[in-house]
């Protein structure tokens, strides 16, 4: 049984193939096309083809995570009752979703068109049952209770459901606008980062400050009684159709002037507190329902489950039984959409759950020698798997930032072995090396440390989310003040805990660093350029590469270096 799944077409689409249970082929659009994607996500689909050697007429059915015209429907009926108070906004509001509703007939049109799909085998699903059902079929669980929260997604903020065995009951929707995510993108914008983009920037501000004004987002966020989200629409300007949409009241309540007034420590105040009220929020809801439905384990999707600090906070507060899928944002309802033809419309049992997410392109040795020779690349070839291992070491251990490019492209946007820059955690000055000559971003936003699982419990205490980096860990006792330069306050940490059985290469090259090493530890950040996302191909690899501070690159067996002498070295090859 061949399922093709596919994400919504409004943001960050991708395409997924199922193959009776199995994951052969899933990638994301802008990864392919290198730049923002939207609509039908016609380059990842053709690479899933591509991989399983399978056209659309094998195809049992197409699976998409969206509902257009429910979507319309719920919208236009409370934005019907915002025109009383605010007609103008209103009618701009009212032609925006008329607008977005045709874009996504055409783009269903478009895509009955290409693949010539009879009605009867594309089917479509609820967005957000899209994102409980990627949470809770790939998790451990048999039975659990499942939280989805986002900004919207086909006329809903979130769902409650509750998995058993195959079958997910709804239990409630949140209804659009009371969204914990759209908050989260205003407070994003108000402090001057790019909403929909940068929310992980104001996650690792909050860090920084105190929740001063936590009190504040509560009234927000709880307009009523009872658990469920409920936005406070006094706190925000009826929804005008540009800018930032609070309220006077809002900033008399924080105390804190409009645009640029905003001081740094405020900023990292306001950051604080919503990450706080959020917290607070969210883990009220599922405490609430796990007495009134006597389940213990919670899965969590949606856009608001990227945020590993909210995810970690939950973790403590609840005592552990926590999923959240590798890629819990839009691109994970393709994976979604596919679980839910197999176990609603097919009536299949449980397939084991997800271990790894090494599902996009991969390339071949010929291949990407053909492009380093393209690029009149100067290069080493190691041909066993030791020297190759030996070189990349002893390049860490001279302090080098070296891209490790194996195998295939990770699903979701975690690097997590194959995409990875790496660094020693104790060269001099690698947080500073990687953030000014590398990655170009904010000082106070962290690293992951990479770790073996059986060695893992030496330093670290971790769940298993942590083989994703969906949540925190938290670190032992140590006096070593290199590594403590990567925890963060109380003593949490990323920790990408790393499986033989997932990527055994990887955690070989862990083992054979901490021979000569204080530890098998290896910072671990993503391979991209500043506001790309992680590279895919060869071509992107040396793009990315050369445009940066990057010291070495180790491409399946190629090693490059940008600078003079002997380590590292392998046999000559420069190209012809």
């Amino acid at each position: 049984m061949l399922i093709l799944g596919l994400s919504a077409f409004e943001r960050n689409p991708a395409a997924l193939l199922f193959n009776h249970g199995v994951v052969e082929a899933a990638v994301e659009e802008n990864k392919l096309t290198r730049s923002s994607a939207h609509g039908v996500p016609h380059a990842a689909i053709r690479y899933c083809f591509a991989k399983t050697a399978v056209g659309w007429d094998e195809l049992d059915f197409v699976a998409v995570a969206a509902r257009p015209l429910r979507a319309w429907m719920r919208k236009s009926l409370w934005r019907a009752r915002q025109a009383l108070s605010f007609p103008l906004d209103g009618l701009y509001h009212g032609a925006k979703e008329l607008g977005t509703l045709s874009r996504e007939w055409n783009n269903s049109r478009s895509l009955a068109d290409t693949g010539g799909i009879p009605s009867s085998k594309l089917l479509n699903f609820e967005h957000h049952l899209c994102h409980g059902a990627a949470a809770f079929y790939s998790s451990p669980f048999d039975r659990s209770l499942i939280l989805t929260l986002d900004e919207e997604g086909d006329g809903w903020s979130g769902l409650l459901a509750v998995g058993e065995g195959t079958q997910i009951r709804i239990l409630q929707p949140i209804p659009f606008p009371h969204s914990l995510g759209w908050v989260y993108s205003q407070v994003t914008a108000l402090l001057g980062f790019v909403p929909q983009h940068d929310e992980h920037k104001l996650q690792w501000l909050s860090l920084e400050g105190e929740p001063l004004y936590s009190s504040v987002f509560i009234d927000m966020l709880r307009a009523s009684r009872g658990p469920f989200p409920s936005l406070n629409l006094s706190f925000f300007n009826g929804g005008r159709k540009s800018g930032i949409a609070f309220s006077d009241k809002f900033y008399q309540r924080v105390g804190v002037g409009k645009g640029n007034q905003i001081s740094g420590e405020q900023r990292a105040a306001l950051a604080s507190s919503l990450q706080d009220a959020c917290a607070r929020v969210v883990g009220d809801l599922i405490e609430d329902y796990r007495r009134r439905e006597g389940v213990g384990n919670i899965c969590l999707g949606g856009g608001l489950s990227e945020n590993t600090l909210l995810v970690a906070d939950l973790e403590k507060r609840l005592g552990g039984s926590v999923f959240v899928p590798p890629a819990p944002g839009n691109s994970g309802c393709a994976l979604g959409a596919a679980y839910l033809a197999w176990h609603q419309k097919l009536k299949q049992g449980r397939t084991p759950p997800i271990s790894n997410v090494y599902w996009g392109p991969k390339y071949s040795r010929q291949e990407i020698k053909d492009v380093l020779d393209n690029c009149k690349a100067k290069y080493s070839l190691h041909y066993t798997e030791l020297e190759k291992l030996d070189a990349v070491v002893r390049l860490l251990e001279a302090g080098k930032i070296v891209a490790w490019y194996q195998g295939a492209t990770e699903f979701g946007s975690r690097a997590l072995g194959n995409r990875s820059l790496l660094a020693s955690p104790w060269a001099d000055y690698v947080k500073e090396n990687l953030n000014d000559y590398v990655k170009h971003r904010e000082w106070y936003r962290p690293f992951a440390l990479a770790v073996p699982a059986e060695d893992c419990p030496r330093f670290f205490e971790c769940s298993e989310l942590s083989s994703f980096m969906t949540s925190l860990g938290r670190a032992r006792s140590t006096s070593d003040e290199k590594l403590r330069s990567f925890f963060l306050p109380g003593d949490r940490v990323r920790v990408h805990v790393v499986k033989q059985q997932s990527n055994p290469l990887f955690w070989r090259l862990l083992k054979r660093f901490g021979e000569r090493a204080p530890a098998p530890i290896l910072v671990n950040t993503s391979f991209n350029l500043f506001g790309e996302p992680l590279v895919v191909s060869p071509r992107d690899a040396v793009r990315s590469y050369w445009c940066s501070g990057i010291d070495a690159m180790m491409l399946d067996n190629f090693l490059l270096r940008k600078h003079n002498g002997s380590i590292g070295e392998g046999a000559a090859c420069p190209s012809t």
